[in-house]
């Protein structure tokens, strides 16, 4: 039955019980797993096991032309007694709008999992304003090879934080859908609104990421938003945050690579067996 010496459970329970893991609580997976097979695995059981078990990023099975990268949020619990919980960001990518991976304090490994890939040329790289992202994305390939696109959902959120009529904001997201920066500057000077020099700065800080979200999206090039890894950022945390959950710090990145494995498919029916 493929169990090895001094364990209790089969490797077809074993991942079971890693299935139910990456979707629940322990202590959901310790009452299901009761309803679902007739046997009792306590909460800690499973704990332990998504905690010792090494776990594997996938390999793409196609050449990744795209990919994207964005930050996530997991609640940790103090090491200190009394001392209240906090936030800390973990990071994802997705690639090719497929494969999931996430790293908790952990850049390097992303960017070599993802470097590990068969890398097009050009390799289109998307993300939203935050400059940890884009220090990610800028050791991902090669510099000469790697086009960099912001996020056109994001660029329209800063649009959108200035005051002007409606007429203008729509002058100003056509400039912009066609990667017409400087007339959307010159625009901007004429007109100035409140929030217009914020903007102009945040223009000229990516102007190298600003496309022609027009020709790209009319020539199906590559996405212009980042929407697959903001996906995947909910999608994990659809675990990670789970009403009332906090974690060891020293146990994050076996739950952000368990729910990774779930989401990658590697539980599903055709690897049950394997």
């Amino acid at each position: 039955m493929g169990i090895e010496p001094y364990t209790r459970y089969s490797p077809l329970l074993e991942k079971c019980c890693f299935l139910l893991s990456a979707n629940e609580s322990y202590q959901n997976v310790e009452k299901d797993f009761v309803v679902l097979t007739g046997m009792t695995v306590s909460h800690s059981t499973s704990q332990r096991k998504v905690v010792k078990r090494k776990w594997e990023l996938p390999d793409a099975k196609q050449r990744v032309s795209e990919i994207s990268v964005d930050g996530g949020s997991i609640r940790l619990r103090s090491n200190k007694k009394g001392e209240k919980s906090f936030w800390k960001q973990y990071k994802t990518a997705r690639l090719q709008g497929i494969y999931y991976g996430a790293f908790y304090q952990d850049n390097l490994s992303l960017t070599d999992w993802i470097n590990s890939q068969k890398l097009t040329k050009p390799l289109y790289c998307l993300g939203d304003g935050h400059d940890g992202i884009w220090n990610i994305i800028a050791e991902i390939g090669e510099k000469k090879h790697r086009i960099e696109i912001l996020d056109w959902y994001h660029l329209m959120e800063n649009l959108h934080k200035i005051e002007a009529k409606k007429k203008d904001l729509l002058q100003l997201r056509a400039y912009l859908w066609f990667g017409q920066i400087n007339e959307t500057i010159n625009y901007l000077n004429r007109l100035k609104p409140i929030g217009g020099n914020n903007f102009c700065n945040y223009l000229k800080k990516h102007q190298t990421k600003i496309i022609n979200y027009h020709y790209f999206q009319w020539q199906k090039i590559s996405s212009i938003g980042s929407g697959a890894v903001e996906t995947a950022v909910k999608q994990i945390n659809h675990r990670v945050q789970l009403p009332g959950a906090q974690w060891k710090e020293e146990n994050v990145t076996q739950i952000l690579q368990l729910r990774c494995s779930y989401l990658n498919g590697k539980f599903g029916i055709e690897n049950l067996k394997n």
